[in-house]
């Protein structure tokens, strides 16, 4: 079936639309696949799966939405599936027997009339939990696939006898400026900064109190050995992670992350990822950047900090792929044309106001051990100053901007894990000029067609309304399917 012929069975009067859902739980310490529907369906015995029944006992109207952040922090996006519970005959569902957290459930729909083969995903995601709602419905608690990033990077520890037996070992990744290493062995002087292989040691030294020292370089093992037993705190430079090759972009450490760090079990593969919009993104955004953590730090979280760094975000596509989008006007690509005609009638209506910004302050080339000047033996004073600062910031502002709005011209320090000043001043200057005028968030709801739209995507509003028109450039923000309905609230920025 081409896309022209599933969009005009949207588009369709006739259509017998059915959604088909397939959930994962361990049932009984057993891990089964639950087949669920919308209306009563049974595969044929050449379907995969074949000779399938689909009991009609699921409710699916909005199943899920995709969701922007404008804040840049990301978030898991969330949903909720209905199953019928008439007179508690699904009590078990929710009981001890049933395990349905963080298993994957699919969703796919199409016809009752088609071939398994011929009904489309509409949703790939994870059950989050099941909880009772009322004495006849049960709800499936929705995440996307995000959820599996939800976990710590390593948990490996240093273990042996030493007092910091229980310390994570630590995670390096791009490039990063005077870290403080873990004590490895102690009594040999081993020193680690990556609990795998690593690129390597910057210059190939280490400093002891700011000043250089003598040391052995492991970077298989992502480790130094001194020759001298140190007189203060020891920091190195380093380039951290080259499991697979180095990498120190956004979208190369978002991949190894995804892919090689984290829960075993719960690792993506390429086939988890949009990898035409992660090399697209990559090639936009080619600022280094690094990242260091002793602590728990968890994969979802490290992968924000990167992207959050150019305005940017994960998120998970509802065929559960990872995408990398920066919030940005114009969007990027050819712009889809929206006209009145791919709207219900009434319903364009203004959803928000963003803030207007005059002032962008950046920190960037985070000095990952901030050291007292005093302590900095043999140092000039300058470099004395570069260690005891954690951050080098940088200030973009509009004087019109904040002269008409009368703005504070002082913004709160906007931490990143940039490394050049030169890429500091250019994402601050794009924040600028992004916010610095008041901007809308406006939604409607779509006809069929508008299903082809993807979050981030690049659009042109024509309207009567709202000064549109000539037409307005915007992104999309927000995806809402009514799957019943076959039509889709959107959401856009201009």
């Amino acid at each position: 079936m081409t896309d022209a012929q599933f969009l005009a069975w949207l588009q369709s009067s006739a259509a017998y639309r059915c959604v088909l859902i397939e959930a994962a739980a361990q049932v009984n310490g057993v891990e089964t696949m639950v087949y669920m529907a919308t209306r009563s369906y049974t595969t044929s015995p050449a379907d995969s799966p074949a000779n399938t029944q689909y009991l009609p006992i699921a409710t699916v109207g909005t199943l899920f939405t995709e969701r922007l952040s404008l804040e840049g922090d990301g978030a898991l996006s969330t949903g909720d599936l209905e199953i019928d519970n008439t007179a508690g005959m699904r009590d078990a569902w929710a009981g001890a027997g049933y395990v349905w957290k963080n298993r994957e459930i699919k969703a796919y729909i199409g016809d009752i009339r088609w071939p398994r083969a011929d009904f489309r995903m509409i949703f790939n995601g994870i059950v989050a939990d099941i909880a009772p709602s009322g004495r006849s419905k049960l709800l499936l608690k929705l995440r996307d696939k995000l959820q599996r990033l939800n976990t710590a990077i390593t948990e490996a520890k240093l273990g042996g006898e030493t007092e910091q037996k229980d310390a994570l070992l630590p995670f390096a990744i791009g490039q990063v400026s005077n870290i403080t290493p873990l004590p490895v062995n102690p009594a040999l002087l081993v020193y680690g900064y990556h609990c795998a292989s690593a690129e390597g040691v910057i210059a190939n030294e280490a400093r002891d109190n700011g000043a250089p020292v003598a040391m052995t370089s492991n970077p298989a093992a992502g480790t130094v050995t001194l020759e001298s037993t140190p007189a203060g705190a020891v920091t190195l430079s380093v380039k951290g992670d080259n499991t697979g090759g180095y990498c120190d972009t956004a979208a190369t450490m978002c991949r190894r992350l995804a892919t090689r760090y984290g829960k075993p079990a719960d690792r993506f593969t390429d086939a988890d990822l949009d990898l035409a919009n992660i090399g697209a993104f990559d090639a936009a955004h080619p600022q280094p950047m690094g990242l260091y953590s002793t602590d728990r730090l968890n994969v979802l979280a490290a992968c924000q900090m990167l992207l959050g760094s150019l305005g940017a975000q994960l998120v998970m596509s509802r065929l559960g792929l990872m995408r990398l989008i920066q919030v940005a006007l114009p969007g990027t690509g050819t712009p889809f044309v929206i006209r009145p005609e791919h709207m219900v009638d009434g319903t364009l209506q203004p959803a928000g106001r963003t803030d207007v910004v005059g002032a962008v302050k950046l920190g960037f080339a985070k000095n990952w051990t901030v050291q007292d000047a005093g302590t900095l033996a043999n140092l000039p004073e300058v470099h004395k100053a570069l260690f005891s600062e954690e951050w080098l910031t940088t200030t973009k502002t509009d004087a019109a901007t904040l002269a008409t709005y009368r703005l504070n011209a002082e913004p709160v320090q906007i931490d990143t894990m940039l490394l050049t000043r030169a890429d500091a001043d250019a994402e601050a200057q794009r924040r600028l000029d992004l916010w610095k005028v008041p901007r809308t968030t406006y939604e409607f709801d779509g006809v069929p067609e508008m299903l082809q739209l993807e979050l981030g995507q690049a659009v042109t509003v024509y309207s009567p309304r709202f000064g549109m028109v000539a037409g307005v450039a915007g992104i999309v923000i927000s995806l809402a399917p009514d799957w019943n309905t076959g039509r889709v609230k959107v959401g856009f920025l201009v």
